[in-house]
């Protein structure tokens, strides 16, 4: 049937493309010698492999405020269409993979706790989880391969060794297979191994087995009389893919209430079950390695809110940073191979700053600070990834919506500027890139330098996130198709007064302010809009830019003007001139030297055989766009649309200018109304009160 779905091809192509014949690799301990003789990256440990894996993302340079900075695209999260992205985060990303790279090379930053800090909703779990789905994607690449061993009985002649009628017993820590060969051996085997290799990698064996496979092995030598390769036989080797879901390489420690906390959830507990089949709970093959950290072994684990965590608990994370061993319980201590990461707020952290424990646990942890985002333009994509025409539908989201979220999120974070003359808007508008008379970039430095706690306080993402669904969500239900900034400034300020983490009424207050400065940010945006699609009338632009020069040539080459109607010689027209020339704020003393300097201009022109036009001197362009609306202004009578009384010639210019801010802006029907109802009663506003 030709509408049928093809599973055969649909599973060939998976297959293919996520290699799995590769991923399903088995072999002797020999073979696994040769593969390692071959690629020894693929013994890198947990460290070395994440570096890696970020690494070969590749990296991208810019300079920031003269600040040389590394942008690692793996934080891009491509492979997911960007769904994890993390935008403006790039130096504190820089610090985390510096410490990677540091740990990778053995520096001693393998032996702490990665430590991510940060106010609530700074992308310190998006930053972990991406990690964790990182290593998962990467384990089941050709670089990325990683191997492990189970024990196998296939003749069934170990008596029982491996359990009853257990033919083949996983090493229950996914551990390295180099970890079988006997400590007196190892320098001899990473010679061989490492000899003549090209590459800067070489092999090393750090680590031993874990219990249940040290207590098969030791047994097997018994057995065997000290012949090691026939304990060897019965191992098998094998491609290990991490995976959380199957608690495979990658672990997660979530406290729960104090109570409940047990140290058995990270380093594994008896099985009861299996204590009658093997005879005592010290035997290793009845006690299940399946702690956090034994699961976690040769990848990740992830400890969210880790300051909340029990002290016992912390001296467990302790000794596993540093000496790479947990203890389970009756058993010695155990190697592990794994980066740990873990992730604190603020009011957490600074809990414990008092607390004695906490200065063994700041000597082994390295603390990366996440901060809000205080760039606008990294804030606005982080809502455009969520909010945006493939993701909605039936509704839209008129212009600028995102945009004002945005830069409202960005001034409750940032500290008012020191320099009196200097607002946060403006403040704002520095950080993001655009250039300010008598501000050069090492005062834009100097700014960021100044302050002390800038990023850490202010509204989290979440929170915009949150009313820009709610804004959604009311605008669905009423039928209104549409979303203005309005009407989330609105849900923004409605949901101060119950914010759960801001109780300062001081604070709720400067917030509500910093609402109204964004308003007023729209209300330009919008009028300057307006303003330009009235105005784009390119014949008329030109009609006036003529008239305009005609009576320039004029007055600077003190002549008189041809009235075309009269066909009388008059003199230069003064009004029209400086209607135009106080547009972009000319002043009277300064008038003739703007006039001789576009003369000039048209004169160097001509003698380059090029003709003037209006669109290459950037602020004439604009005094005439402004001249040009305040003469339409009227015609149009776009004060009308607030009487809704309006006749046939003003409705089709209304149309006219609607359709160009469509066009041209990115307005669609009800948007587009919106904003000349809005701006035409800013305009009635503005009449009534130069009228009074």
């Amino acid at each position: 049937m030709g509408n049928s779905v093809d599973l055969k091809s649909l599973v060939n192509n998976w297959q293919s493309t996520h290699g799995i014949y590769h991923a399903n690799w088995s072999g002797t301990f020999q073979e696994y010698l040769d593969l390692v003789k071959e690629n020894p990256k693929i013994t890198r440990n947990a460290f070395q492999r994440m570096y890696d894996m970020i690494m070969e993302s590749g990296t991208e340079e810019y300079i920031d405020f003269k600040k040389q900075v590394v942008r690692y695209k793996f934080f891009d999260d491509a492979k997911n269409n960007g769904k994890d992205a993390v935008f403006g985060l790039d130096i504190a990303l820089m610090k985390l993979v510096n410490v990677l790279r540091s740990a990778a090379l053995g520096y001693g930053t393998e032996k702490r706790v990665i430590l991510l800090h940060g106010p609530v909703g700074s992308a310190k779990s998006t930053i972990c989880r991406m990690l964790k789905k990182g290593v998962e994607s990467y384990s089941k690449t050709e670089n990325g391969a990683m191997y492990t061993f189970e024990w196998i009985d296939t003749k069934g002649d170990l008596g029982g060794l491996l359990g009853k009628e257990v033919k083949v017993f996983e090493s229950p820590m996914h551990e390295e297979p180099l970890l079988l060969i006997p400590d007196e051996m190892r320098a001899q085997t990473c010679e061989q191994i490492n000899r003549g290799q090209e590459g800067s990698f070489r092999v090393q064996i750090d680590g031993e087995l874990s219990p249940p496979s040290r207590f098969i092995f030791k047994a097997l030598m018994d057995k065997y009389n000290g012949d090691l390769m026939k304990a060897l036989s019965h191992v098998r080797v094998k491609r290990l893919i991490l995976s959380e879901a199957d608690r495979l390489g990658i672990g997660t420690f979530q406290p729960k209430d104090e109570k409940n906390q047990d140290s058995t959830e990270l380093t594994g507990d008896i099985n009861y079950r299996k204590i009658a089949e093997y005879g005592s709970d010290s035997d290793p093959r009845a006690f299940n390695f399946d702690g956090e950290f034994n699961v976690a072994n040769r990848g990740i684990i992830e400890f969210v809110e880790v300051l909340k965590l029990d002290v016992a608990f912390l001296y467990d994370l302790l000794g596993a940073s540093q000496e790479h061993r947990v203890k389970p319980k009756k058993f010695a201590q155990t190697y592990i191979d794994e980066v740990i990461i873990g992730h604190t707020n603020e009011p957490e952290y600074r809990r414990l700053q008092d607390n004695e424990f906490m200065e063994a646990l700041r000597d082994r942890t390295v603390k990366i600070d996440i901060p809000y985002i205080t760039r606008w333009k990294d804030e606005v994509n982080i809502y455009k990834k969520d909010f945006n025409s493939q993701k909605l539908r039936g509704i839209s989201i008129a212009p600028h919506t995102i945009e004002m979220a945005a830069m409202w999120a960005i001034l409750t974070r940032l500290e008012k500027p020191k320099k009196a003359n200097l607002t946060r808007v403006q403040k704002l508008k520095l950080y993001n890139g655009k250039t300010l008379p008598n501000y050069t970039e090492d005062n834009v430095k100097e700014l960021r330098k100044e302050t002390i706690r800038e990023g850490l306080e202010g509204i989290s993402p979440r929170y915009i996130q949150d009313k820009l669904s709610n804004a959604l969500v009311a605008a669905q239900q009423n039928n209104k198709g549409s979303v203005n900034p309005f009407m989330v400034m609105n849900e923004l300020e409605s949901g101060l007064k119950n914010h759960s983490l801001l109780s300062n009424e001081e604070l709720k207050a400067d917030y509500r302010e910093l609402l109204g400065v964004v308003k007023q940010e729209y209300e330009e945006i919008i009028k300057a809009e307006v303003q330009r699609a009235i105005s784009a009338d390119e014949s008329a632009l030109q009609r006036l830019c003529g008239n305009y020069i005609d009576n320039v040539k004029a007055y600077t080459q003190k002549e008189k003007v041809r009235n075309q109607f009269t066909g009388q010689d008059e003199e230069p027209d003064e009004r029209l001139m400086r209607a135009i020339e106080e547009k972009i704020e000319i002043p009277e003393s300064r008038k003739d030297d703007f006039r001789r300097e576009v003369m000039n201009y048209i004169g160097a022109l001509a003698v380059e055989g090029k003709k003037f036009n209006y669109k290459m001197n950037e602020r004439l362009h604009k005094a005439l766009e402004l001249k040009l609306f305040e003469d339409q202004k009227d015609s149009i009578k776009l004060t009308s649309l607030v009487s809704s009384v309006t006749d046939k010639d003003t409705q089709e210019k209304i149309d006219i200018v609607k359709t160009r801010l469509i066009k041209d802006y990115g307005y669609d029907e009800i948007s587009a109304t919106d904003v000349l109802h809005y701006v035409a009663s800013i305009f009635a506003r503005g009449d009534v009160k130069r009228n009074s």
